[in-house]
């Protein structure tokens, strides 16, 4: 379950760091690079996320319904940092 809640912090991260400065430097300062390094990073994490999600319903015995609630908040800013807080820290390491 910690590599569930530190994937959930990195991929909170990611796409708070794609959505509030990569996008603003390719739109504003026509620095399409950023995008291009920070795109796939999230991309990654994103996957490797929802890959550790399943696996935590099959191994780590995590509610379907908590799963479900991780994947729509890995969507939402901010949203992977609230599923960590509510929901993974109830769950014994």
């Amino acid at each position: 379950m910690n590599k569930l809640r530190l994937l959930s912090i990195l991929e909170g991260t990611s796409l708070i760091l794609l959505l509030l400065i990569a996008v603003p430097l390719k739109r504003i300062f026509e620095m399409p690079e950023a995008v291009s390094i920070i795109g796939p990073i999230h991309g990654g994490l994103f996957i490797a996320f929802t890959l550790v999600l399943i696996f935590a319903v099959f191994k780590w015995n995590l509610k379907v319904s908590h799963a479900i609630i991780g994947f729509i908040a890995c969507l939402i800013p901010f949203g992977s940092y609230l599923f960590k807080a509510k929901i993974l820290n109830k769950y014994e390491s």
